[in-house]
């Protein structure tokens, strides 16, 4: 369900819920399902030497699958589990192959044999690709945990935790219970079993500290008690699912997407609104590889002449907060060195650092201790053009005094960005570049990235850096 209001401020809010998986499983199974359906061709010469029918085939099984439901995510799916499903649609596409090499003239008919070889080895390709798929999603469940917060009253919300504590492969990492009656609930002699969090300036901290990517609401995520907690969530681009505490085997599946959490019914709400244009993504690949192709030359150089300047250590790396308010390590050429990681996390770098060497300064005057971050670009944690990434310090910081600046991570953060081109590097007003990031996702637009850049690319070279 979406509950859609307006904040104080009069920007429109929407409490959603992201994708569980994340994109790399549901593309991994993609890739696995069009690897297996190329793989079982490959015996079929006549078959090969036409590569729109093998497309064809190929699109067919990823259509047939997507309707299927086996892109879709599900909380501890097993392969077993789409084995039917994934068999029919096999024999479905085989089925429609085998009549399409019957049918032109080019082709000739598969025989009978062929068919069923083929058939079985797409099968068997599928399984053992996407149990690998699976399997991997399971081991970093385990390894790599989603901090949660849960949503409710302290007694249920305990009960609850323990049970996910007790399931590790849920793959969830608690941090607190948000609820404003959770401590009047609990007597002076009992200790709470995670910590509780009664105000939106806790909420705040919590999620940005812990890097909070979740939150399950406990009971119907519509009542109103829910309601201000799920707006502070929203605000920093948490998933949302609703957990039944108290299932009954006796009452069933409200929704198509219910699935089960160490037992209990749970379902992802509406999948969030603000989804990323193809094109945007699109156009940051191709730039960003072009670029990373084009310019290795220039980093190798500036990697050499720093190590040999500056000693080990070439590469910066540091924790930044991107779309929907999650982590990523942001790389640069280090061009000073910090104290300690406390001051690299919490002091505010300007551009004309004293007692640099000189090619640290030019290397930040010319922006190019950036050029690293295509790499981020190709990964997929930032995008070219965005509003720049900061540390977590200065996000919860800046969230508690600017408004909106939390609505920033609306959008992947970028190189640069509308702020960036209109003057807003380094010490500037952080105000206006918030009201200026804010403008730019409002008014999106692919051709506007595309501005952008070539303006970026006429500035390249300016006198501070960002």
């Amino acid at each position: 369900m979406v509950v859609s209001q307006r904040t104080a401020h009069g920007s429109r809010l929407t409490l959603s819920g992201g994708p569980a998986w994340g994109h790399s499983t549901r593309t991994l199974l993609l890739a696995a399902d069009s690897t297996a359906a190329l793989l079982a061709t490959a015996a079929l010469p006549s078959v090969q030497r036409q590569p729109l029918l093998v497309t064809g085939f190929v699109l067919l099984v990823l259509a047939l699958h997507r309707s299927a439901g086996l892109y879709r995510p599900v909380e501890g799916r097993h392969v077993l589990d789409d084995c039917p499903a994934l068999a029919g649609r096999v024999v479905l596409a085989w089925c429609v192959l085998t009549a399409a090499a019957a049918s032109l003239p080019l082709l000739q008919p598969l025989s009978p044999r062929a068919v069923l070889t083929g058939c079985a080895a797409h099968g068997a390709l599928a399984v053992t690709a996407r149990a690998f798929v699976l399997w991997r999603r399971r081991v970093a469940l385990v390894r790599r945990p989603c901090a949660t917060l849960l949503v409710g009253p302290e007694p249920t919300a305990a009960r609850v935790a323990a049970a996910l504590q007790r399931h590790r492969p849920s793959g969830i990492r608690l941090v607190g219970i948000v609820g404003a009656d959770a401590a009047g609930s609990r007597t002076e002699s009992e200790e709470p079993t995670l910590p509780v969090l009664t105000s939106v300036d806790d909420v705040r901290r919590a999620v940005i500290q812990n890097g909070v990517r979740r939150a399950i609401v406990l009971g119907n995520s519509s009542a109103p008690e829910h309601r201000p907690w799920l707006h502070s969530l929203a605000e920093l681009r948490c998933e949302f699912w609703e957990l039944d505490p108290d299932p009954s085997a006796y009452v069933p599946a409200r929704h198509a997407a219910d699935s089960h959490l160490a037992g209990f019914r749970c379902r992802p709400l509406s999948a969030a609104a603000d989804r990323l244009h193809p094109g945007k993504r699109a156009l940051d690949l191709a730039v960003s590889a072009t670029l990373l192709v084009l310019i290795s030359p220039v980093l190798l150089v500036c990697a050499l002449w720093l190590r040999l300047s500056e000693g080990p250590g070439v590469v910066f790396r540091q924790e930044r907060v991107g779309r929907g308010g999650r982590p990523f390590t942001l790389l640069k050429f280090r061009t000073h060195r910090p104290a300690d990681p406390i001051e690299s996390a919490t002091r505010w770098s300007v551009a004309n650092e004293h007692h640099m060497p000189w090619f640290c300064r030019f290397l930040r005057r010319t922006s190019l201790d950036e050029l690293l971050q295509l790499w981020n670009v190709f990964r997929g944690d930032m995008s070219l053009v965005g509003p720049r990434p900061e540390r977590p310090y200065f996000v919860m910081k800046f969230s508690e005094t600017y408004p909106g600046y939390s609505e920033r991570h609306r959008m992947p953060t970028g190189i640069t960005g509308l702020a960036q081109i209109n003057g807003l590097r380094g010490d500037t007003s952080i105000e206006d570049r918030c009201r200026f990031d804010n403008a730019y996702i409002d008014s999106w637009s692919l051709w506007r990235d595309l501005t952008i850049l070539l303006r970026t690319a006429t500035e390249f070279f300016r006198p501070t850096g960002s």
